[in-house]
């Protein structure tokens, strides 16, 4: 009989090997993403020092107003404004992405769409 396989662990393995080319340094740090079902978080990284620098989420409080209504997709896009605006008032303006493993599509791609459009640069 066939095992069904998990997909959190295949997208572990390939966090890794991509993890293994992308890390954050103190002038280019790393945005990473992670998306379970309900929400999503982002969190800006340095590698280098082993800190988190800024991070936001679907979850934050003060966003819960304007999450309040939308689609999942839609509140991706909040986040990335939001952690784009952080990022921008910490003088953080250029990141490298790290998609976590995930598909670049849906919330992922709209994450980054939003911290692009606030004015975050990768």
């Amino acid at each position: 009989m066939f095992s069904k396989e998990d997909k959190n662990k295949v997208r572990l393995i390939r966090h890794a090997r991509v993890r293994k080319k992308v890390s954050g340094t103190t002038e280019c740090p790393r945005l990473d993403v992670y998306r379970s079902n309900a929400s999503i978080y982002a969190q800006i990284i340095d590698d280098s020092k082993g800190v988190t620098l800024v991070a936001a989420s679907s979850t934050d409080k003060d966003l819960e107003k304007s999450m309040s209504g939308k689609t999942k997709t839609e509140q991706a896009r909040l986040v990335g404004e939001k952690i784009a605006k952080l990022a921008l008032k910490a003088k953080i303006e250029n990141v490298v992405f790290d998609r976590g493993g995930y598909i670049y599509t849906g919330r992922v791609q709209a994450l980054a769409e939003g911290a692009r459009s606030a004015g975050l640069k990768f």
